[in-house]
């Protein structure tokens, strides 16, 4: 071979990795699913049945990334998780619609395509699609030597669900009196860590030397689809709320009625003690509830006398508990009282 002649390769690309990596995601998407809906990944589209159980279905489609808490995974080496925070960003906003996932697809740019970090994120994309019951039926993924730094890669992901029209949670099903409940987060979830990382610059802090902040910090978005499907099945569910960039105001204000207000008792959520240290770095009140999810990672809106029933669709370390109530106001949110930090 002419050693002057131009390659893909020598440009920084290298398509043989990139087909090693197609494979692996084909196989291991896969054997997790236990069927061959998949057989199409590295064809040019995925093809997926409509379920035949939905009279009038309706399709709803979300995508989204993880942010800068790429760089926490960077950082501590470790992305087996990343990809489950991926999915659980599309599915939970899925569900607010009422939908159930169907399908999800992943975009995957870096800088050098490094089989080993691929595979560990994928493998933690394939465990979100398996707690999100869809499949992973495809992808791109994108090696740019100039565009991003040795070691950095971005990810983002596409959600794909179904609903039947008659069971859409739509603004017009929550009522005066509704109670609205906090459903625990797991932790940041994969918001405000701009912020975050910006706090450890500033206080030269290592978090490699913090076993509290080295699993906080890295911790996977709690998918909330099992529950969630299981209330709008039962009909217990008018409306929720997936908590996350905004904060608690900003992401409750998106489902509320006009003329009516989500009265908020913020003496009445329970922090974690994630949010407990953020606040004790000298972060206001107003910048914690406005950029992290302070413990609150989705909200339910549900009719008072289905409160009991609502609960025993969660496990104790997400269990439900009661924040607020819907009134009739023109200011869509209100926050009152202080939250108590531990």
């Amino acid at each position: 071979m002419n050693k002057n002649l131009f390659t893909y390769k020598k440009s920084g690309v290298n398509i043989n990795a990139a087909d090693k990596f197609v494979n692996f995601i084909s196989n291991i998407s896969s054997k997790k699913r236990g069927n061959k809906k998949n057989a199409n990944i590295g064809g040019f589209g995925s093809i997926s049945d409509l379920p035949k159980n939905i009279k009038n279905p309706k399709i709803v489609a979300c995508t989204d990334g993880v942010g800068t808490k790429i760089e926490i995974a960077n950082l501590l080496n470790k992305y087996d998780t990343i990809g489950i925070d991926l999915v659980a960003m599309s599915v939970n906003d899925l569900i607010v619609q009422g939908a159930k996932p169907l399908f999800f697809l992943d975009y995957i740019s870096i800088n050098k395509i490094d089989l080993k970090k691929m595979k560990s994120i994928i493998s933690g994309i394939v465990k979100g699609c398996n707690i999100s019951q869809c499949s992973l039926v495809g992808g791109e993924t994108a090696e740019m030597p100039d565009t991003y730094e040795k070691g950095k890669f971005d990810i983002a992901g596409f959600a794909v669900g179904v609903v039947d029209k008659e069971k859409i949670l739509n603004k017009n099903k929550i009522k005066k009196g509704n109670l609205i409940l906090a459903v625990p987060s797991s932790g940041l979830h994969s918001n405000g860590f701009s912020l975050v990382r910006h706090l450890l610059k500033v206080k030269k802090i290592d978090i490699k030397k913090s076993p509290f902040l080295k699993k906080e910090l890295i911790k996977p978005t709690k998918i909330y689809v099992k529950e969630i499907l299981s209330l709008i099945n039962k009909n217990l569910l008018n409306g929720c709320a997936n908590i996350t960039g905004g904060g608690l105001a900003d992401n409750i204000n998106r489902v509320i009625p006009n003329k009516l207000c989500a009265e908020i008792d913020l003496n009445k959520i329970k922090p974690l003690k994630i949010f407990d240290w953020l606040k004790k770095s000298k972060i206001s009140d107003r910048e914690m509830l406005k950029t992290f999810n302070c413990g609150v990672g989705f909200c339910l809106i549900i009719n008072p006398k289905n409160l009991s029933k609502v609960n025993k669709f969660f496990s104790k370390e997400y269990k439900p508990y009661v924040i607020g109530r819907i009134s009739k106001n023109i200011n869509r949110v209100r926050l009152n009282g202080k939250v108590n930090w531990l």
